[in-house]
């Protein structure tokens, strides 16, 4: 995998904390948008990147995310990463129900960033 900017990182690790648990629920995807609005303020065609995502498998979505979670890193300061790891918080409680997928993937983040 080639290295992503912090932005498309960020895309990567939303769509796949949504995607865990098996479905991405309209009210995920709302928060997706939101986040696409705050970091591609002009219009953006993020196909390819879905098709990359759309093409894992279950078992590949763990070693994706790592890979984007550092390439996020790599690309921002601390205070971002806590911001995006509250706006990710929110991105799984946004339909009112965490799965231990969901969780277990924020926990990952958090570790892998070393905000515990």
């Amino acid at each position: 995998m080639r290295k992503s900017n912090k932005p498309i990182a960020g895309y990567h690790l939303l769509m796949i904390l949504s995607a865990v648990d098996g479905i991405i629920k309209p009210e995920e995807g709302l928060k997706v948008q939101e986040y696409m609005a705050e970091e591609f303020p002009f219009r953006l065609n993020l196909d390819d990147e879905l098709e990359i995502i759309a093409q894992l498998t279950a078992d590949q979505w763990q070693e994706h995310f790592e890979f984007h979670a550092k390439c996020f890193e790599e690309d921002s300061t601390e205070a971002e990463r806590k911001n995006f790891i509250q706006f990710a918080k929110s991105l799984i409680k946004a339909d009112n129900e965490v799965t231990d997928e969901e969780h277990q993937f924020y926990t990952l983040l958090k570790n892998i960033w070393k905000l515990n």
